[in-house]
């Protein structure tokens, strides 16, 4: 890598505002907020509207489009191809 074209990468606590949620890892993100954390040490916070702890998709409450109830509703509404 080459000096000083790179940004820090250091220990960042993520918050998730959605689950109440907090992980700490390492990321180039910084933030003038600080939050200390389980060890003591004191980190730059993030905070996030949504992590895997409360997407859909993680969580197993994702729904399933009915994509061929879509598509039959439109025929029905604008007319199917004759």
């Amino acid at each position: 890598m080459k000096p000083g074209i790179h940004p820090a990468y250091g220990p960042v606590v993520f918050r998730d505002k959605a689950a109440n949620h907090a992980f700490l890892t390492s990321s180039t993100m910084t933030s003038d907020k600080t939050v200390e954390w389980e060890d003591g040490n004191t980190y730059p916070v993030v905070d996030v509207e949504i992590s895997s702890v409360s997407h859909p998709f993680y969580t197993g409450t994702a729904r399933v489009l009915d994509t061929a109830g879509r598509v039959e509703r439109f025929e029905r509404r604008y007319g199917g191809r004759k």
